[in-house]
């Protein structure tokens, strides 16, 4: 009886050690399998305003769409709207095409939009239309400061701002002085008149107040444009540069003094021949007749 238990023990111990044996049993693994990786997301990052970039490219498409929803785990987030900072709507200025904008100081207080030879140049919001050039007068033998956006149409938006695209290919039918326009109408097409011929097709786009015709060089910018853009760009449409442009022009006068890239060209005059100058003779030169 005593010799059963022992046997009965024993073999419960082998059992048991076969059980626990690392080669477990054949084609089942006895390593806990590890945990599933995390899917990895990434995002292309785009440029802020103060981040120190100073250009940008929208991705595809045209800027201010919609971002698709971003891959991940479980359900999508829940889209916030971003916060409604005035009572006006804004557009980016090209729409349908992809671009490529200045974000710095170069010259001027103005940015440079680059896109493809007539892509759409767009109200950036409801107003008026203030001022249009047809006509390309811009030399590259007088370089004249009015002359330098080359075609151009200029509107004062309902926020009392001045917009500006210059070096536009052509004006879009029925846009004249004083016609109403919505957020978003065509009024021109991108192109490089002005100093802008020869170059890459852009858009020249300035932000300013509204000033009398001779003092050109307000409309060609005056407030910086860029962290609008920034903003219209990704979809922010109420972020408003009504109150620096009422600062700076509190802050500067309405018709500010010309500073920078005032003057054009001074014309080389053509030489002229001066024509010879006629003998004159003196009395002491007039013949003397003698008579015998």
């Amino acid at each position: 009886m005593r010799s059963g238990r022992v046997t009965a023990f024993a073999g419960l111990v082998l059992l048991t050690a076969g059980c626990t044996t690392s080669a477990g049993v054949p084609g089942i693994s006895t390593v806990p399998p590890a945990p599933p990786a995390q899917d990895t997301i990434v995002s292309a990052a785009t440029a802020g305003p103060d981040d120190g970039q100073s250009f940008r490219t929208s991705p595809s498409g045209a800027p201010g769409a919609t971002p698709l929803p971003t891959p991940g785990v479980g359900d999508d987030p829940v889209r916030v709207p971003p916060p409604k900072l005035s009572s006006h709507t804004y557009v980016f200025p090209v729409a349908g095409c992809k671009v490529t904008y200045a974000r710095k100081l170069l010259v001027l207080p103005k940015s440079t939009i680059w896109a493809k030879k007539g892509c759409r140049f767009v109200a950036p919001i409801d107003g008026t239309v203030h001022e249009v050039n047809a006509e390309d007068r811009w030399r590259s033998s007088t370089d004249r400061g009015p002359d330098r956006e080359g075609r151009f149409v200029a509107i004062i938006g309902a926020d009392g701002v001045r917009y500006l695209g210059g070096h536009l290919d052509s004006i879009a039918d029925g846009i004249r002085p004083g016609v109403k326009v919505k957020a978003g109408q065509v009024l021109g097409r991108v192109g490089n008149s002005g100093n802008a011929a020869g170059g890459a097709p852009n858009l020249y786009f300035a932000v300013s107040w509204e000033s009398p015709a001779g003092y050109w060089w307000v409309r060609r910018g005056m407030v910086k444009p860029w962290k609008y853009l920034d903003a219209w760009f990704d979809g922010n449409r109420t972020y408003s540069p009504r109150k620096e442009m009422l600062d700076l022009r509190k802050r500067m006068g309405a018709t500010p003094q010309c500073t920078v890239l005032c003057t054009g060209k001074q014309p080389t005059p053509t030489p002229t021949s001066k024509p010879k100058p006629k003998p004159t003779r003196s009395p002491d030169d007039e013949p003397v007749f003698i008579e015998d």
